[in-house]
């Protein structure tokens, strides 16, 4: 495996780690105050080609294979993670449908747009008796002539209110259960459809969730994507595909909070001297890098797998949940390490303690994706 990149990746990462240091990072704050994303951070992540990191280059995107991704998710990993959500729920599910499944036609149509930023694309199959048990959907499609009625309502969608182009799984023959639900490209504009409430979550501030309604939506069969009754099947391939990159952001952050934790024991003086003196502090500390290497070694050899062809059902799914759960305990260790100060608003170690929580939740949970480790076991004992 060689994780050596690219002279071009290399120059790309270069650009996106200025801007997160001096464009994003800057406005963190006011972020958090007014929950929303500037225009002008939005315009600048146009600029860069941030939205298209996946959309192959045919489409106007960057067409970067999963480990150069995961190298950018990195480095975006290492500011706000509300803005982080924006950009890789739109590069990864919200558009990996349509460049994984989608035809030419379907591609033309979405992903030009898609990898400029002016649409933005989100992913629904979250309900709300269809979180870990994803297959028992309520949202229907019953085909009538040349297009399919949708009815139901997906909530918990990342960039629900926001976006233009929806991926929707909805049940389309009910007696086959799973193998039932079929894929479906809704463009928001397509009468029936509505984005409904708005959440307010305690963290991933600037980042919008929210409801969305279909009331007899008119979806023309021209619009499904893949193949018919083979929705869940593709839900699989896209969370799949896209947890290397999940644990790349998680990564990011856990770099970042180790670099604050440094900064600040080596100015912080207890008992005469530099906090980093104190052993139990070198402990946290040797202990933080340690699971971070171990994240980095595990996240770039599950995306080369994936860039390989290989089948990365648990190995995904073991980066996702290690990921996740390494970022909430290095941002549990900053908080113990900051003291008094890592629980203040105005220093960034709470806002990334809030943030990490919902790692361990998001785009399946850690006992979700235990029992996908645990189900491969399996496979492969039956097997060998």
């Amino acid at each position: 495996m060689d994780f050596n990149f690219s002279q071009e990746i290399e120059t790309f990462r270069k650009k996106v780690r200025r801007f997160v240091q001096e464009d994003v990072e800057s406005v963190a704050m006011q972020i958090e105050e007014e929950n929303k994303i500037s225009e002008d951070i939005y315009k600048k992540s146009q600029e860069l080609g941030l939205f298209g990191l996946n959309i192959p280059k045919e489409y106007g995107g960057h067409g970067l294979n999963m480990v150069d991704k995961c190298a950018i998710y990195e480095e975006l990993g290492q500011t706000h993670n509300g803005f982080t959500t924006l950009i890789c729920a739109h590069t990864g599910i919200g558009t990996s449908g349509i460049v994984q499944l989608g035809n030419e036609e379907q591609k033309k149509k979405y992903l030009p747009k898609m990898a400029s930023g002016e649409w933005i694309g989100a992913f629904c199959l979250t309900e709300p008796e269809a979180g870990s048990n994803a297959t028992n959907l309520s949202t229907t499609a019953v085909k009538e002539g040349s297009k399919y009625i949708l009815n139901g309502m997906k909530h918990y969608i990342t960039n629900g209110p926001i976006a233009s182009v929806y991926t929707v799984m909805a049940v389309t023959d009910p007696e086959k259960g799973a193998k039932g639900i079929t894929s479906f490209i809704v463009e928001k504009d397509t009468p029936g459809f509505r984005v409904g409430e708005i959440d307010d979550k305690m963290g991933m501030r600037g980042t919008y969730t929210s409801e969305l309604i279909f009331e007899n939506v008119e979806v023309p069969e021209e619009n499904v994507l893949g193949e018919e009754n083979q929705g869940y099947v593709n839900a699989l391939k896209i969370l799949s595909t896209g947890r290397a990159g999940l644990a790349a952001r998680n990564l990011g952050s856990s770099e970042k909070l180790l670099e604050h934790c440094l900064d600040y024991v080596f100015e912080r003086e207890q008992f005469g001297k530099p906090l980093f003196d104190q052993q139990i502090i070198q402990h946290k500390l040797a202990d933080m890098t340690i699971e971070i290497e171990a994240l980095r070694a595990l996240t770039y050899r599950t995306a080369w797998q994936a860039d390989q062809g290989d089948k990365v059902i648990k190995d995904a799914a073991i980066a996702k949940v290690y990921g996740s759960e390494v970022y909430g305990r290095v941002a549990d260790a900053a908080v113990q390490i900051f003291g008094g100060k890592g629980y203040m608003k105005r220093y960034p170690i709470e806002r990334y303690y809030r943030d990490a929580r919902i790692a361990r939740i998001y785009e399946g949970t850690s006992e979700i994706q235990r029992n996908i480790i645990a189900s491969q076991l399996k496979k492969e004992r039956t097997k060998a």
